[in-house]
């Protein structure tokens, strides 16, 4: 797929239009598109579906608060080394004593660093023609780290620091990068100015229902309807943790496995455990599996 061409989604991910189109817009600009909004909206799904549609290498990093950007170019291993230099010594020992033995370091040469660097995702995906680099919830990540994978973005080379060996990408050699953001901190402003910027909005229930379709096919439409229609009601009250798209995916396999039907067993929120994930939440769950949703409406939950 050339980057004129729009992706909007395969058998089993439903690609928004303003999300088609921003994402065709940082391809065609060889910019990093990142992508802002609440769990559950698709921003990782994006990616990964992209890069299982055109089968070409994803690099995946799960950003956490101990990411730093020289994780994402390369790792020496130093205990490899001194293993393969005390291996050396050995070997080297018992040829003089005639002992016919031989440790075995796999062709590595102590003096040869590249023997002993691991390059890093980001190192992988600039090596690689054609791959997708994701990185998953950045607002996760130290200060420092989008500020400095600012410099190594816009650049366009990496330099492995044990070897100096340079990885430079040519004017229509960079990968895909998609960059994740839940928002929990804001993300410096030049980092922001770098990338291709896009919010994604929760899902309206009409494209929730298309979303449903295509993960659910067999689902009776009367039962969707009324578990999409509780599923919006839910997400309005005043809950810890809002239920998300994966969320409603996972109780509407429930029923359609247990066989559920009748509406009202979908309205008291049977198999809520799918939905409802948070100890402060039990009490608007027991109002709403008791007397219905529309008592729970307007109370607040109870702290435990």
């Amino acid at each position: 797929m050339s980057a004129s061409e729009f992706f909007t989604g395969t058998p089993t991910y439903l690609c928004d239009p303003k999300l088609a189109e921003a994402f065709q817009i940082a391809r065609l600009l060889e910019k990093p598109l990142l992508l802002e909004g609440e769990p559950g909206t698709g921003k990782t799904k994006l990616a990964q579906a992209f890069a299982a549609h055109l089968g070409h290498s994803i690099f995946e990093v799960p950003v956490t608060s101990e990411s730093k950007v020289s994780q994402l170019v390369s790792r020496f291993d130093e205990v490899q080394r001194l293993m393969d230099a005390q291996a050396a010594i050995a070997n080297a020992q018992m040829k003089q004593a005639g002992i016919d033995q031989h440790i075995d370091t796999g062709n590595r040469r102590v003096d040869q660093l590249e023997d002993y660097v691991h390059l890093g995702p980001l190192a992988q995906s600039f090596s690689t023609p054609g791959s997708i680099l994701l990185l998953d919830e950045i607002d996760k990540a130290p200060r420092e780290l989008p500020n400095n994978l600012l410099f190594l973005l816009s650049e366009r080379r990496i330099v492995v620091p044990e070897t100096q060996q340079v990885i430079a990408c040519e004017p229509g050699q960079m990968p895909t990068i998609v960059i994740t953001s839940n928002h929990e901190q804001d993300l410096p402003a030049p980092f922001i100015r770098r990338c291709i910027y896009m919010y994604i909005e929760f899902p309206s229930p009409e494209r929730m229902r298309e979303i449903v379709r295509m993960h659910h096919p067999g689902a009776g439409e009367t039962m969707v309807q009324a578990a999409i229609e509780i599923f919006y009601q839910l997400r309005e009250l005043d809950l810890t943790r809002k239920p998300s798209t994966g969320e409603i995916l996972d109780w509407i396999a429930y029923l359609v496995r247990s066989g559920i039907t009748d509406l009202d067993a979908i309205r008291r929120l049977q198999g809520a455990q799918t939905l409802v994930k948070h100890r402060d939440d039990r009490e608007l769950l027991r109002l709403i599996q008791e007397r219905g949703i529309e008592d729970a409406k307007g109370r607040r939950k109870h702290s435990w």
